[in-house]
């Protein structure tokens, strides 16, 4: 099963603004390919990425990103870098969580998205995408 036919052709940012769960103003650049998960609250495919091990999705950097930030312990406990950037989001077109893109940065492009049924699902979709890159 695959989330979604094709990739939109569209730009992606070559970096970010947001907040950390601790309240910490993080702005940086996208070095490497990245995925970017959209996640929120009460929501169970956000948090099976969330809970899911760092190397789950492979050789890839990730950051988990939310519109608002929460309470749930699961977030500040994650293996995955979680930021509150509602800003990158909407750069990134992306609508409704559990949602990921794919970033390639030396292109300034998103490569690869659809939605999160299960972090080894998103895995396989993006997996040749990397070795592309």
């Amino acid at each position: 099963m695959r989330s979604i036919d094709a990739s939109r052709n569209r730009p992606a940012p070559r970096g970010y603004r947001g907040v950390t769960l601790d309240g910490q103003a993080v702005e940086e650049e996208f070095m490497t390919r990245t995925l970017v998960v959209a996640i929120k609250e009460d929501c169970l495919g956000c948090l099976s990425v969330v809970r899911a091990p760092a190397d789950v999705f492979g050789d890839v950097a990730t950051l988990l990103v939310a519109a608002s930030a929460s309470a749930e312990s699961s977030w500040r406990d994650s293996a995955h870098r979680v930021v509150v950037s509602g800003q990158l989001l909407a750069a990134l077109d992306v609508r409704w969580p559990p949602f990921y893109v794919l970033i390639d940065p030396e292109h300034g492009r998103v490569v690869c998205e659809g939605v999160v049924f299960s972090p080894e699902q998103v895995r396989e979709e993006i997996t040749t995408h990397l070795a592309r890159g």
